[in-house]
């Protein structure tokens, strides 16, 4: 996939930064012992094998405020003095009482009203109970990355279904946990999902669950919909390099399923799928439609005054331009077909009126310094919508243009 115009790396979404202030407390929750297992918001489908960077935050503020204020303080954890190395010999106990509080207010009705409305967080309970899952399990959490990138590196089939069996799918919970933590890692999902088919002998969810091996299917959903949190497309500030880059992620994560898995009507899988696949369409629908005004808009030269280039808008459009090059590559796990077909057909009927245009004035007065530099924009979002072969042809086209004078 083509690269946009600003290029930012992506790695596997973590909790960004919280504010300064009244939630300093919560600047890295459990002091990042359970990061590889947090998503961000929105989180359309609550899964047993991740929690959101939110619900984390306010259980942690629930323990260093009301739970364990004799052993954690809360200006070193405020001021990052307080680090995971602090923490981790008071986990025993923390746990315990963690468990204590939740089993107390279980029957307490008006307690867990209480609790709900200060962390924020209606579905608290459970959301404690998966973040008290994944701190039993934070020692396992860095083999499981370390599992994921060796998948990376795995050549032998035979080899990775032997260490997808070490999994321990005897305990759900637990083997979501890592799943996620381990499908954070992985480039390529489909040689997982291809290797528990095989070792199940049949591509049926309903068999692969009874092998065990469901968890991975809700880690893989639970990373896709982590997707949409960087499908933050309206605005000046739109990062369009990081939603190209999570466009392609949710692409291979839902067509590792969607590929190989048969689905049952009507499954809860099949629905988080259809939910997932159409919060992520309506995000990039919006965007896609802009592409040929933002190009129109960034190639046309002003009315009136001095003829110049609008350099935010040209980046705008040379960024949709790469948006709609990264919908072409993942349009099999969107449902874009229609806008999608009818921006593609129209921006490349814009960019070859446009260069032509700006081919033509350059023949005419090839020190045109404006339009030169308006072909080359056209010429570069012409290599992303065509191919580096056109663009080639018309950089030899825009040499001969300038030889003539």
């Amino acid at each position: 996939m083509s690269q946009p115009a600003t290029s930012i790396p992506v790695a596997t979404p973590t909790p960004s930064r919280p504010e300064a202030g009244a939630n300093a407390s919560a600047r890295r929750p459990f002091c990042g012992l359970i990061d590889p297992v947090l998503v961000n918001e929105p989180v359309l489908f609550p899964l047993s094998s991740s929690v959101s960077v939110e619900a984390a935050r306010g259980a942690w503020v629930w323990v260093v405020r009301d739970l364990c204020s004799d052993l954690i303080s809360a200006d070193g954890v405020a001021n990052g003095n307080f680090a995971a190395a602090d923490l981790e010999p008071l986990m025993p106990e923390v746990l315990a009482r963690m468990k204590a509080a939740l089993e107390k207010i279980d029957g307490d009705t008006e307690a867990m009203r209480r609790l709900r409305a200060q962390s924020g967080r209606e579905n608290f309970r459970d959301e404690a109970s998966v973040v008290m899952a994944a701190l039993r399990a934070r020692a396992l959490l860095p083999k499981a990355q370390g599992f994921g990138r060796a998948v990376n590196t795995m050549t032998d089939d035979a080899a990775l279904g032997v260490a997808l069996q070490s999994m321990p799918v005897q305990d759900p919970k637990l083997a979501g946990l890592m799943f996620h933590t381990a499908i954070g890692q992985v480039a390529n999902p489909t040689r997982l999902v291809t290797a528990v088919i095989k070792l199940s002998g049949n591509a049926s969810e309903q068999v692969i669950a009874r092998n065990g091996f469901a968890p991975l299917i809700e880690s893989i959903l639970g990373q896709a919909q982590n997707q949409l949190k960087n499908l933050q497309l309206s605005g000046p500030f739109a990062d369009v390099d990081m939603a190209c880059r999570s466009l392609d992620r949710f692409h291979r994560l839902v067509r590792s399923l969607t590929g190989y898995i048969e689905f049952a009507r009507g499954s809860r899988s099949t629905q988080m799928l259809s939910t997932i696949t159409k919060m992520v369409s309506d995000r990039v629908e919006p965007r896609l439609k802009e592409v040929v005004t933002d190009l129109n808009q960034a190639m046309r030269r002003p009315r009136e005054g001095t003829d110049r280039i609008d350099n935010d808008r040209l980046l705008g459009a040379i960024n949709g331009v790469y948006l709609l090059s990264a919908v072409r590559d993942c349009r099999d796990s969107l449902a874009l077909n229609a806008v999608f077909d009818q921006a593609w057909s129209q921006t490349g009927q814009a960019l070859e009126l446009h260069i032509q245009r700006n081919l033509d004035l350059l023949r005419q007065d090839p020190d045109d310094a404006v339009t030169g530099e308006r072909l080359n924009a056209a010429i570069k979002m012409a290599e992303i919508r065509f191919n580096p072969e056109y663009a080639d042809t018309l950089k030899r086209a825009r040499a001969a243009a300038e030889r003539r004078a």
